[in-house]
Formats: C-alpha cells, structure tokens, sequence
C-alpha cells in the first residue's frame, strides 16, 4: 500500500503542476512563433528575391534599348553606302545613251554641158598646138578624169557630140538614139580649129 501524502506534499505537487503547465504552453507558444518568424522571414526573403529580380529584368530591357538604336544608324549607312555605289553606274548608263549625230555629206554640185566642152576644147587646142592631126576621146574615161564617181554620164555625152565639127567622126557609135554610153568614143580632127567650120550635125 502506498503512503499517504501529507498535505503540504500535495500542495507542492499541484504547485508544480501548476508551474509546469504554464512553462510547456510557453514553449508550446514559442515553438509556434518561431515557424511563423522563420515563414515570414522567408516570405521577405522571397519578396526582396522578386524585387532583385525584376529589377534585373528592368535594367537588362534598358541596356538592350540602345544596342537596338545603335544598330539602326549602322543599317542606315549601309544603305546610304550601297545607294551611293549605286549612283556611279547609272552615270555610265547615261554615258552610253548619247548618240552620235550623223553628219549630212554635202551635195555632189555635178558638172554642166558647158563644163565639159571647155575641157574638150582645151584638150583640142593643146592638140593643135603640137601640131597633131587628132584627139580620141572616150565618154566614160572624161567623165573618170573630170569627176570620177559621179553619175553624169548623159552630160557627158551630150557635150562630145556638141564639140564634133565638119570632118569629125564616131569610132564607137551607140545604138541608142541619144547615143548615151560609155563606149561613145569620137575623134577629133584637129590641124583645122576655124570658126568656119561648121557642126557635125548641121552637115547631115
């Protein structure tokens, strides 16, 4: 059998039970803070780990900015550059269109019929100085020697036949009533020049 506690025993008892409920509700109590300082704590830590955070997105966007504006004036001369390489080549394009103007060759002035009987005259008289009987002359070699390339051969012919005088003949005769040819060929006497002589074809 257990011995009877004395009064004062168990009023100790309930002293110390008294005094030890309060100590483990204290405990109890700071067992609880602490958890709630140490989440409120890592609550902040977390904000401020946000902030940090943002900030550095913040500044990272601003750093960004003027690497984007510096790399636009780089486009800008590029193109500036290319434009003005561009520009020599469209001179030279120019260059190229410029015609030439054709100059106009100027008109062949052709010899008249009077023309071409002073030169069978002169060439008659020279004749007659040397004291030859007569001349031969060919249609197309005088038209050679007074204007070789041109076509004026009619002409030609036209001023022999009105140099032949009294006494003259034909040594290559045309077919060709109007005896246009470059084989009409006609000598010329020349021992007797006068002026009485009259023309061939008043003759006939």
């Amino acid at each position: 059998m257990p011995a009877k506690k004395t009064v004062k025993a168990a009023e100790k008892e309930t002293e110390v039970k008294v005094e030890k409920k309060p100590a483990a509700k204290k405990t109890t109590t700071a067992t609880k803070a602490a958890p709630a300082k140490k989440a409120a704590t890592t609550k902040t830590a977390a904000k401020k780990a946000v902030k940090v955070e943002a900030e550095k997105a913040v500044e990272t966007k601003e750093v960004k900015k003027p690497a984007a504006k510096k790399a636009a004036p780089a486009k800008k001369a590029t193109a500036e550059k290319k434009t003005a390489a561009k520009k020599p080549a469209a001179k030279k394009t120019t260059a190229k269109k410029t015609t030439v103007k054709k100059v106009a060759k100027p008109e062949v002035v052709k010899k008249t019929v009077k023309d071409y009987e002073d030169v069978i005259n002169w060439k008659k008289g020279e004749a007659h100085a040397m004291d030859w009987l007569y001349i031969e002359i060919n249609a197309n070699d005088l038209l050679t020697e007074v204007e070789a390339g041109v076509d004026n051969l009619a002409t030609t012919c036209e001023a022999i036949l009105n140099c032949m005088l009294e006494g003259d003949g034909f040594i290559v005769e045309p077919a060709e009533e109007n005896k246009v040819s470059d084989t009409l060929t006609v000598r010329y006497y020349c021992d007797n020049l006068s002026e009485d002589r009259r023309k061939y074809f008043d003759v006939l």
